[in-house]
């Protein structure tokens, strides 16, 4: 630096202009109500999964086999809830850079921080079944856990596409794109674990999936509440991306909520096989996983829903065939490039 240069602060009475997007400068304008309710909502309802009655839990009971079979089904759970933590993490800095409303921002932080109980969730359970820190590196016990452990490489893999393209994705859109994509993963998931809670004998799992339920209630009216502010306005080139997010979504989210289809996961043939093999074993051991009947109506239901919503603002609904869905064929989805969450 030159030895003449003069501070800007001493030629200008006011800095110029900060370049955005840049989490500054603050402001803490507060325009929709709702959104305080459920920040409010979610300050009472915060819980700890270590707090859970873990006490009444004994691994013991289970057979080995049976320990391997519930604990893959966490260990899927976690290829969603485990990113969760990260991917809401992403999305509230967006909140701050484009300078959402207070309200926005902190509700944004209240997912991140359910989303953190949610990956612990799954953490304490694979744990304490398989007595081991991982599913990818413990020694299996059983042939089906053999197999099992080769789903969840698997699995993680393909997960691993998922989170390059979603970094590549959020600073692309608007929020108005995003929330479309949370909120369906949000209508499904409250969906599948109050059934779960409903029809698990474990207490530590009930109130478990109780409490995540819970969570993802209000989630979904977070994304409610912003998307019934913003998309009266919704800009016309967002409305066939977001058609194209809502397919990519699907087939993003079947893996955890019905079965992994083809067009984005990336599996052995006897991938789907084995997990049925697991999930008829978990059942019988009251662990209740939907079957593949109840699991193809929750999916359903929940895009009928997610429709319901979107046809309230003109917002093309993509088909999805593979429960009896028409819509807009969707045929170019880039799923290097997808951003739904669950």
């Amino acid at each position: 630096m030159s030895k003449d240069y003069t501070p800007i602060a001493n030629r200008m009475e006011f800095p110029p202009d900060t370049p955005q997007p840049n989490v500054y400068p603050l402001s803490w304008v507060s325009q929709t109500k709702k959104l305080e309710e459920v920040y409010a909502a979610a300050q009472r309802e915060n819980w700890d999964p270590a707090k859970l009655p873990w006490d009444s839990f004994d691994v013991s009971r289970y057979s080995w086999e049976e320990r391997e079979a519930i604990a893959y089904w966490w260990t899927i759970l976690s290829v969603f809830d485990a990113s969760a933590p990260p991917v809401f993490a992403h999305a509230l800095i967006k909140t701050y850079e484009v300078h959402e409303e207070d309200p926005v921002r902190r509700c944004f932080f209240s997912v991140t921080r359910d989303e953190q109980n949610h990956e612990q969730m799954c953490g304490l359970a694979i744990t304490k079944l398989l007595e081991a820190a991982s599913p990818l590196t413990y020694e299996p016990r059983t042939d089906l856990g053999r197999r099992l452990q080769k789903n969840a490489h698997w699995l993680y893999y393909n997960g691993g596409r998922y989170w390059d393209g979603y970094k590549k994705a959020v600073p692309k859109y608007s929020l108005a794109v995003l929330f479309s994509s949370f909120l369906m993963g949000e209508i499904a998931a409250a969906t599948i674990f109050h059934q779960m809670a409903a029809g698990c004998s474990e207490p530590v799992f009930k109130e478990a999936f109780r409490n995540i339920g819970r969570d993802e209630g209000r989630h979904m009216a977070i994304c409610m509440s912003v998307m019934e502010r913003d998309y009266p306005h919704l800009a016309v080139e967002d409305r066939s991306i977001i058609t194209k997010q809502i397919r990519a979504g699907y087939l993003f989210l079947s893996a955890v909520l019905f079965e992994p289809p083809p067009q984005f996961w990336d599996l052995p043939d006897d991938f789907i096989a084995t997990q049925r093999e697991a999930e008829a074993i978990a059942r019988n051991a009251g662990f209740h996983i939907p079957d593949y009947e109840a699991k193809k109506e929750n999916w359903r239901n929940a895009m009928l829903n997610l429709k319901g919503v979107l046809d309230r603002y003109g917002i093309p609904f993509p088909a999805i065939p593979e429960v009896g869905i028409t819509g807009e064929e969707v045929r170019d989805v880039d799923m290097d490039e997808i951003i739904p969450v669950f």
